[in-house]
């Protein structure tokens, strides 16, 4: 039995349905019942109100219905402090105000007030809860702080969330206390916040922390398959949430001379008991009623009054989280939180690269005898040596000895350079191979940072993440002019000899795929089946990524499947594939076909760069992309289609994909291959042109590139028929695909 104050929570939530009620009233009054209502880019309407109350939301007229559920959740407020046995009563009434907030964000969007602007991004769209997902279920973001209110002083703000940071949890922010809320703090001391650096300042209004919940709602429907609406859907979302999406509330107080009770209002205690319905709890740094038995959240639900120097930790705790802070011997703080930070120009002390000087970074195998392990040479000037606010050369080269090491593995690990220097907080790193471009901010410099951490950075993740393969590691870092002029010539002969090699293999010529589950810890029922000639559907894993995994961790994601015996070379189906996959989607796939997509096409888990999707008047297939938000030859958006084929299933005529599928000689090989594509985003067709155009060369099809149509020459079926026939299309002379 556990003393709470029901009275506030159900209080609150009176009064925000109340709110909620009152401005729909005023909505209906102005623009009327069929007046359109949504969050930009998304297939779930609005999702607490999907999800809970499997309602599709469209149209004003369609909240008042949301609104009359909201009110039969509500029980009458107390008038005392309770002694209650269960929180159902509570629960309800935080259902109840998720669907308030729900409507009072959403309506937002009707522009009267945009929610979106200065700091405050509002809605979570849906390519960036799928962008976001591989870094949750990769483990890179072990879960999400939602934090309400704010710090006494700015600068307990900043150490606060580079703390989390550090940790690489997602911070989301919304509320405020007594009018001054965290992100304004952060933002009063320049940190960048937005997606990129797991600073996510949603509304200084309580009302936008449902924002936090309507992306985890959408977490269970895209990644878990849980059906919107299905009558034991509280239980699976809370089952689902609790269990896979590691998230909790941290409530704070600003201004601990006042009394601890006016800094946490009604409309916070309700919000958190929503919160409480996803198996989130809350930690509070100032003294509230506590909720310490277990039974809805895996610990206890409330815990408060705990310092702020403690206060990461306890909840780490209190969510029973597994967090791996990197301590490598460099004098800024280091996690994935940093790693899409940008710097600036104002803000930069040097850069390297881009299209100022030459860059490029490079791993080579070497004999044992040869590396040095923990050896960092800078071979030219160090950063003392710098004129603040200029360019200059740079040459990373890494070098590595292991006994199970292969040369194959090179590209591997090179690959990985960019986001371990990118974790570095006040360092920018983009590109790879010799298109890098490198910053150095001036806060960084003034801490103490130099060329020679570049290496301490590498050393220390190189050994920490392929301990298994690499044994020992060198760093030579160059910045003189001439020998990285001389040294990028000799390592683009590298890149060609690795391109020829990687490029030239097939799935005829190894004996076994490999798997990756990793999309498993959110999408339970999906398997990845990667080959030579086609990677994982997030962009982020392909053949030989999976094979140094397996090799590092045997018992990890990625396992070797034999192929076995082949039952169609056509469609690419082997009998140990299928008895493979029947075991890992835990029974509920049976066959799987590597190169169709109208028969027994590979499952999507949500997290897929691209959706592949039939257009049956063309008689071909359109490819659209995660970040084109507006409409397709189907008819749907990128967020629609990917609502209707996310979650594990297997979806005739529809399936995720990694852009560079899209050139490799598999690609729907069963239908057609590249002769289908019709269609393709403007940005999607330019960023894969140069491979995509170097595969149809070889199949003798050069002119088909420029035959395909994107969002500038057709966005509906009719027009794009029109268009096909004019040009000539091939696919309109092909077999009918259906």
């Amino acid at each position: 039995m556990s003393k709470i104050i029901a009275t506030a929570a159900i209080r609150g939530a009176h009064k925000l349905v109340g709110q909620a009620e009152v401005e729909l009233q005023k909505a209906i009054d102005k623009y009327g019942k069929e007046h359109p209502v949504d969050y930009p880019n998304t297939a779930y309407y609005l999702p607490i109100m999907y999800l809970f109350l499997g309602q599709k939301v469209q149209k004003l007229g369609d909240l008042e219905e949301s609104m009359q559920e909201a009110k039969k959740l509500l029980a009458d407020i107390p008038s005392d402090e309770l002694w209650l046995p269960y929180l159902g009563d509570t629960l309800d009434s935080g259902v109840a105000t998720l669907i308030a907030e729900e409507t009072i964000e959403a309506l937002k969007y009707l522009g009267e007030q945009n929610p979106v602007q200065g700091i405050w991004l509002g809605f979570t769209p849906d390519n960036i809860l799928r962008l976001q997902g591989i870094k949750l279920v990769d483990g890179r973001m072990p879960g999400f702080a939602a934090i309400v209110g704010c710090t006494k002083k700015n600068e307990d703000a900043v150490k606060l969330v580079r703390g989390l940071q550090e940790r690489n949890i997602l911070v989301f922010m919304a509320g405020h206390t007594n009018g001054r809320a965290i992100a304004e703090q952060l933002a009063e001391e320049n940190i960048e916040m937005n997606w990129d650096t797991f600073l996510v300042p949603y509304g200084k209004e309580i009302t936008a922390a449902v924002h936090a919940l309507n992306f985890a709602a959408r977490s269970a429907m895209t990644f878990g398959g849980i059906e919107p609406g299905d009558m034991d859907a509280a239980r699976k979302i809370l089952l689902y949430n609790k269990d896979r999406v590691h998230a909790f509330v941290m409530a704070l107080g600003a201004d601990k001379a006042a009394e601890d009770s006016q800094l946490i209002t009604d409309d916070k205690y309700a919000t958190a008991a929503g919160a409480i319905n996803f198996g989130f709890p809350v930690i509070a740094d100032v003294k509230i009623p506590q909720i310490l038995p277990t039974g809805i959240c895996t610990y206890e639900h409330v815990i408060s009054g705990i310092r702020l120097e403690e206060i990461i930790s306890r909840a780490i705790e209190l969510r029973g989280l597994t967090i791996k802070i990197e301590k490598i011997p460099i004098p800024v703080p280091y996690g994935a939180g940093f790693e899409g930070e940008r710097v600036r120009k104002e803000n930069m002390y040097v850069q390297f690269g881009g299209k100022y000087t030459d860059a490029f970074e490079l791993l080579r195998m070497k004999p044992m005898e040869e590396v040095e392990d923990g050896k960092i040479e800078v071979i030219g000037q160090e950063i003392d040596e710098m004129k603040e606010g200029e360019a200059y050369p740079l040459g990373i080269v890494v070098e590595v000895a292991g006994r199970d090491f292969q040369e194959d593995f090179e590209s591997v690990l090179e690959r990985r350079i960019h986001e371990f220097i990118s974790c570095a907080n006040g360092i920018f790193h983009m590109g790879q191979r010799n298109i890098i471009w490198v910053r150095i901010s001036k806060e960084a410099h003034a801490k103490g940072f130099k060329i020679k951490h570049f290496g301490e950075i590498l050393l220390a993740r190189m050994h920490e993440e392929f301990s298994k393969i690499v044994d020992r590691v060198q760093v030579k870092l160059y910045t003189e002019k001439e020998k990285v002029a001389k040294l990028i010539e000799e390592a683009k002969e590298v890149y060609s000899q690795r391109d020829d090699k990687i490029g030239g293999m097939t799935d005829e010529d190894v004996d076994e795929y490999y798997s990756c589950t990793l999309c498993q810890s959110y999408a339970p029922n999906h398997v990845c089946i990667v080959t030579p000639q086609r990677l994982g559907l997030c962009g982020a894993y392909t053949w030989l990524d999976c094979k140094a995994s397996h090799q590092i961790d045997p018992h990890g994601p990625n396992e070797p499947v034999a192929k076995g015996e082949c039952l169609d070379p056509v469609k690419g189906m082997w009998k140990n594939i299928n008895d493979y996959i029947e075991v890992k989607s835990n029974g509920n796939l049976k066959r799987f076909n590597a190169y169709s997509m109208m028969e027994d096409p590979m499952t999507s888990c949500g997290c897929f760069e691209c959706i592949a999707a039939i257009v049956p008047e063309a008689n071909g297939v359109m490819i659209v992309d995660r970040d084109y938000t507006g409409m397709t030859p189907v008819g749907m958006t990128f967020s629609t289609l990917a609502g209707q084929i996310g979650g594990g299933v297997q979806t005739p005529g529809f399936v995720g994909i990694g852009k560079l599928y899209i050139s490799s000689p598999k690609f729907i090989s069963a239908e057609g291959g590249q002769k289908r594509i019709v269609w393709m985003t403007k940005q999607l067709k330019e960023e894969v042109g140069d491979r995509l155009k170097a595969e149809l060369e070889r199949q003798g099809i050069s002119d088909l590139f420029d035959k395909i149509a994107t969002e500038e020459e057709a966005e509906d079926p009719e027009t794009l028929l029109q268009y096909l026939e004019k040009i000539g299309h091939p696919a309109l002379q092909m077999e009918a695909i259906m």
